[in-house]
Formats: C-alpha cells, sequence, structure tokens
C-alpha cells in the first residue's frame, strides 16, 4: 500500500488544501513470490476510486487514523481520496465553494497527477456523519458521476449553512433546495435519471438512527435501490465506522480489471 499525503493549491478555495491518497501497490507477500507471477510497480490498469469524506471536526487524516480503509483498499484494489471540508458540509458556504471543489477541481487533479480512472462505472462516494450527508448530496445532485454511494451514520437533515454556523443548534435559517437531501431525492426520481445504488447504515445506539431509518424509507418508498441496514450495539463511534467501511467495499458492484481479480493477501 501506498498513502501520499498530498498539499496542493486550489482554484477554487483560492489556498493550499491538504488531501490523503491511498493507492494500492506492491505487498510482501507478492514481493516473496506468493502472488501473481512477479511483483512489479508496472500497472496493468488504472485503479478504480472511492472518495471517502470525513465527518464534523475531523479531516482528511480521519479515515485513515481511526480504521484499517488502508488495508482494506490494499485488499481489494481501490484507491481511496479523503480530503478536508472543515466543518462546511461539503457545500458552498460563503467563498469556500467545496461543491465544486469536490466536483470538479478534486478529480481532475487527481485523476491527472495518479493512476486513478477516470471512468464513472468506476468512481464511488461515501462518507460518515457530516460526510455521509455529503456523499448523498454530491451523489444525488449528480448521479451521472458515480456508481454507488456509502452513507454511514449520515446526518441526512444537516442545513449546511446553520451547521457551519453552529453543529449545535442555535439560530437556524432556510435550507437552501439543492442541499435539502428529501427535495433532492424527489427531483433525481421525477427527472427520471439513474440514481447510484445507495449502501445505508447506521449504529442503533446512534442519536441519528430515526433520521436515518426513515430517510432509507423514504429513498425505497420512491423507488431507490436502497441497501439498509440497522446494526445492534454501536452508536456514533469508529469501531462501526470501520466496521461498515469494509462491508461497503466488498458490497459494492466491481467489474474493473483489479475487481475482477477479487481480494489478495497484504
Amino acid at each position: 500500500m501506498a498513502k501520499v499525503v498530498c498539499n496542493f493549491y486550489s482554484y477554487v478555495l483560492m489556498r493550499a488544501v491538504d488531501i490523503t491518497v491511498v493507492l494500492p501497490s506492491v505487498t510482501c507477500p507478492e514481493s516473496l513470490g506468493m502472488g501473481e507471477g512477479s511483483a512489479s510497480h508496472e500497472l496493468k490498469a488504472k485503479f478504480p476510486v472511492l472518495y471517502l469524506l470525513h465527518g464534523f471536526g475531523n479531516n482528511h487524516a480521519q479515515w485513515t487514523g481511526y480504521t484499517n480503509v488502508e488495508m482494506y483498499a490494499e485488499e481489494r484494489r481501490i484507491a481511496v481520496v479523503n480530503i478536508s471540508a472543515e466543518n462546511k458540509a461539503y457545500s458552498q458556504i460563503g467563498s469556500d465553494d467545496f461543491v465544486r471543489f469536490l466536483q470538479e477541481e478534486l478529480p481532475a487533479f487527481v485523476k491527472n497527477y495518479f493512476p486513478i480512472s477516470d471512468k464513472p462505472e468506476e468512481t464511488y462516494i461515501a462518507g460518515l456523519s457530516m460526510g455521509g450527508y455529503g456523499a448523498l448530496l454530491h451523489g444525488l445532485s449528480h448521479p451521472e458521476k458515480y456508481r454507488a454511494i456509502g452513507a454511514f451514520s449520515a446526518g441526512v437533515n444537516i442545513n449546511p449553512v446553520s451547521f457551519a454556523k453552529n453543529p449545535m443548534g442555535g439560530e437556524q435559517v432556510k435550507l437552501p433546495e439543492e442541499y435539502d437531501l428529501h427535495a433532492l431525492a424527489k427531483k433525481l426520481k421525477a427527472e427520471g435519471k439513474k440514481a447510484p445504488k445507495i449502501y445505508d447504515a447506521c449504529g442503533a445506539n446512534d442519536f441519528m438512527i430515526k433520521d436515518n431509518e426513515e430517510y432509507a424509507q423514504e429513498l425505497k418508498e420512491l423507488g431507490y435501490d436502497v441497501t439498509w441496514k440497522k446494526v445492534p450495539g454501536f452508536a456514533h463511534e469508529w469501531r462501526f465506522w470501520d466496521q461498515q467501511i469494509e462491508q461497503f467495499l466488498d458490497w459494492i458492484e466491481r467489474d474493473d480489471y483489479y475487481g475482477k481479480k477479487g481480494k489478495r493477501s497484504v
């Protein structure tokens, strides 16, 4: 596994930003002759990619710091990209346009500088809590860009404008329709566009369980392809998200070059 912590200048955000990119690479078993032929850094194809979004108070480093996502990605030979979106719910708050950054600039950067596929059928988006909201927001707003969406303990009723000011509540402002996950789901259905498949999971002891359960049911009633998991014994916690990111990576459909080979030992 190769983990690249990269700092580059964003022309959208107009400042330097940090990202983490996890790339499958030569493993120890392969170097000992226990893999598919001799070990080599020559790639047979570009890697499929998962844009994996953090939650409130986190940054690009938390997913790789608190979970085993590096190992899961290495086993399944998929690239993972983490960004720092501050506490702005992957939305446009003031001059910080994380919508354009995530939809346009970030994919352009990683696909030009790393061996990452530009095919929508090899592109996935997922996240936890605020990042689960972000994954649903971007996946439903741009369904043509992603094959599947993963939402873990998602903040499905976040109002990005109010959230950026005070995530614990306080003064509320009107929720713009483009940031309303309920309105987005109905709009996409009314337009007859094909939506990505959705994996939605929440711990049974999570304070967000009711919102997530109701939203999953709403999506199902609208005709979306949703896999819903209510998992006993977990709250809003990293042990749950570590479990779920592995299950999500096993759940997604893969027909890329590496996906057809299945999991490997690391």
